[in-house]
């Protein structure tokens, strides 16, 4: 989708010749597949595969809470999340405890479904979210949100069949994406090899009601803009809306 008046990325003729690395345009997510139910026995699982990015995400329901939320009346929604040793082109050795970026990132997704989910209507039981990267190409943690999302509806939705919850305790759906800015140009959802290299990098998660969780920017090599930041967040907005889409086209076959 074009904008067609002026160029939506910063400093970019729209005529002008595409120069990403994997021939995308500017304004191009990578290829989406969404794939539910790839788990036999979790309450809710989704397979994200965004470009060469691919995420296991599982959910597993358990009738507890942890010890601060006990007698409190509602539920809980912790993420766990880890790379596999080959999932990069050189192995690398698995974290006996998450630390540094792992640990953030965790954070990360449990704050995003926490943010849309209603923790009194799911009652005093934790939903446990594992997000498995099996191959990484850059968005690891963008994906594991927008997958998270639909293995935590299909979790929901067994609950419901299990005639443990009476509705899908869930507010608006939630989606992520990254930005950066190559070359003075605006591109969205890069890839490893974009990101490695860009001069400034963002991560930003909605909700399909429009309101963010995180929006997330770092300049690498050099300050950004306001102006900047606007056109990044506008970008975003319109990738998670096209997630939004593929999530919804997805949980409608759950329900």
């Amino acid at each position: 989708m074009l904008y067609s008046a002026t160029c939506f990325w910063a400093d970019m003729d729209c005529e002008s010749e595409m120069a990403r690395s994997d021939g995308r345009g500017y304004e191009q997510l990578r290829p989406v597949t969404i794939t539910p139910g790839v788990q036999a026995f979790a309450e809710g699982s989704a397979l994200i595969e965004m470009g060469l990015t691919r995420v296991l995400c599982t959910v597993s329901a358990e009738d507890a809470v942890p010890v601060f939320l006990r007698g409190a009346g509602k539920g809980w929604i912790t993420a766990e999340y880890g790379m596999l040793p080959r999932s990069t082109l050189t192995r690398m050795p698995r974290e006996s405890s998450p630390r540094g970026r792992t640990h953030e990132i965790q954070r990360l997704i449990g704050r995003s479904l926490r943010a849309i989910a209603d923790l009194k209507a799911l009652g005093e039981r934790t939903l446990t979210v594992d997000c498995d990267v099996l191959q990484a190409d850059g968005g690891t943690r963008t994906a594991a949100v927008t997958g998270a999302y639909v293995a935590l509806y299909q979790a929901l939705v067994t609950l419901k069949k299990r005639r443990k919850l009476e509705a899908i305790p869930l507010k608006a759906a939630v989606a992520a994406t990254s930005v950066g800015v190559l070359g003075g140009k605006i591109a969205l959802d890069l890839c490893y090899e974009e990101d490695s290299r860009a001069e400034a990098d963002f991560n930003v998660v909605m909700t399909d009601q429009g309101r963010f969780v995180e929006v997330q920017g770092t300049g690498e090599e050099a300050t950004f803009s306001r102006e900047t930041l606007d056109l990044v967040v506008a970008l975003a907005e319109q990738g998670i809306r096209s997630l939004f889409q593929m999530q919804s086209d997805v949980i409608a076959k759950l329900s």
